[in-house]
């Protein structure tokens, strides 16, 4: 009996947990999204929502950078010439590394204005703090053509 007990507790712990990593990697697919679509407009607010406040952001041109960095540069208008661009993700791959870290890889498409299509391969790492994922590493590539 105390066998058939702790066989199901364990069974209970187990789905308890997928259930959990299912809902996280949820949460954190459709956090991408909306961030993707407010970077797109350059809505402020959801960046400070997206970023971790000690964040380490590598660009795809290899300067690394904060948060705090991020924002300011939001307040600078756009080059003339600069035809503003829609983000989107593909290949998007989420490991839930224990309860409170997650590992996103994904590839950024940054399609212009003009129809013209760039590729960026990501890697962030989400760190989960008052019951919010927010990304605290930041990695940009510009994809191989």
């Amino acid at each position: 009996m105390f066998r058939q007990i702790g066989l199901s507790l364990v069974m209970l712990l187990i789905l308890g947990s997928v259930s959990v990593t299912a809902d996280d990697r949820s949460e954190i697919a459709a956090l991408l999204d909306e961030f993707l679509a407010g970077a797109s407009v350059n809505d402020v607010a959801m960046h400070e929502r997206f970023w971790a406040d000690d964040l380490v952001y590598t660009s795809s041109s290899g300067a690394r950078y904060g948060k705090q960095t991020i924002l300011d540069g939001m307040s600078e208008a756009p080059a003339s010439d600069e035809a503003p661009a829609v983000y989107t993700s593909d290949q998007v791959n989420i490991r839930i590394l224990g309860r409170d870290i997650a590992v996103v890889t994904f590839r950024l498409v940054s399609t212009s204005e003009d129809g013209t299509v760039d590729y960026y391969l990501n890697s962030g790492v989400f760190e989960r703090a008052d019951s919010e994922w927010r990304a605290s590493t930041w990695q940009a590539t510009h994809a191989a053509q």
